[in-house]
């Protein structure tokens, strides 16, 4: 896993998505509160940017067709995505946020 820091908080808007390239891995990261969560950003049914999407709570909804996201899992909870999207761990550190990703897209 390499360790990668990918952006600032205070750049990050509460309750919305960033899209951001680290490491060869498209990332939609996500400030809720005081937390930063990081999912690949392609949706699992559509290749949809997960980035552009709304916000409700711990879920990001896909803006093309609907489908709801778990922020912690990557768990698809509705139709029409049946398969997870990944998760990357995300750190905030003072106002630096790193993400750990592996050597090659998923």
């Amino acid at each position: 896993m390499t360790r990668l820091r990918v952006a600032t908080f205070s750049a990050l808007r509460d309750g919305a998505g960033v899209r951001v390239d680290a490491g060869g891995h498209r990332l939609a990261l996500f400030r809720v509160g005081g937390e930063v969560f990081a999912l690949g950003d392609r949706c699992s049914h559509a290749e949809a940017s997960l980035a552009e999407g709304i916000l409700d709570g711990g879920t990001v909804e896909c803006p093309r067709h609907g489908a709801m996201f778990d922020l912690r899992t990557g768990a698809a909870l509705s139709f029409p995505a049946t398969r997870p999207v990944p998760v990357y761990r995300a750190e905030v550190e003072g106002e630096a946020v790193f993400v750990e990703v592996g050597e090659e897209s998923p």
